[in-house]
C-alpha cells in the first residue's frame, strides 16, 4: 500500500513538473513583454498587435537593446536612418539611443510598418520590405522570376528573408492567441 501511495505521488510530482517545465519553455520560447505598448501602438496604426509582437520575437526575442551586426537597434530591429525618416514624419525628437526604449521603439516600428502597409497589399510583400527593405522588394515585384503581377511575390530570392517570413508565419497564430 504504502508503494502505491508513494508511486501515485512520484506521478504528480512529475506531472506538475512537466506542466511547469512546459509552460516555462513556452515563455521562453514566446515571450511577451511590453503587450501595452503593443496594442496601443497597433491600434495607432492599424496593425495586428499579434503581427507586431510575433516581428519582435522574431526580430530581438524581445531583447529591448539589442544591436544587430549591421546596426539595426531595439526591439523591432529598425535601422536609424530608418528610425530617423519615420520621426521627421511624426515630428518627434530622434536619436540613436532612443531606439533602445521599448515604447519609442514600438511607435517608431509601428509607424513604419504602416507605411510600408500602404506600399505593399499583402502580408508576405509587407514582411518582406521589413526585412530586405522596401527599395529591394520594389525591385523583386519588377522581376517575373519574382513576381508575376507585380505586387505578389511568388519567390523571395533571399534566404534570410524567406526564413524569417516563415518564422513570422509560424508564430503568428500563437500570438493570436495572447492577444484574444
Amino acid at each position: 500500500m504504502k508503494i502505491k501511495i508513494l508511486v501515485i505521488l512520484f506521478l504528480i510530482l512529475f506531472i506538475f513538473l512537466c506542466v511547469f517545465f512546459a509552460q516555462s519553455y513556452y515563455n521562453y520560447v514566446y515571450p511577451l513583454k511590453y503587450k501595452e505598448d503593443i496594442i496601443r501602438e497597433a491600434q495607432e496604426y492599424n496593425l495586428n498587435p499579434a503581427l507586431v509582437a510575433s516581428i519582435i520575437n522574431t526580430e530581438s526575442h524581445f531583447e529591448a537593446t539589442a544591436i544587430s551586426s549591421k546596426g539595426a537597434m531595439g526591439l523591432m530591429q529598425i535601422m536609424p536612418q530608418t528610425a530617423k525618416f519615420v520621426a521627421e514624419k511624426l515630428k518627434i525628437e530622434f536619436n540613436d539611443d532612443m531606439l533602445l526604449e521599448p515604447a519609442y521603439n514600438i511607435k517608431i516600428g509601428c509607424y513604419y510598418l504602416n507605411y510600408l502597409s500602404e506600399k505593399f497589399e499583402n502580408k508576405q510583400t509587407l514582411l518582406c520590405a521589413y526585412n530586405a527593405g522596401e527599395g529591394v522588394v520594389k525591385t523583386w515585384l519588377k522581376n517575373k522570376d519574382y513576381s508575376l503581377d507585380g505586387v505578389n511575390l511568388v519567390k523571395i530570392p533571399y534566404s534570410q528573408t524567406n526564413n524569417y517570413v516563415e518564422k513570422i508565419n509560424k508564430i503568428l497564430p500563437i500570438y493570436q492567441k495572447m492577444f484574444k
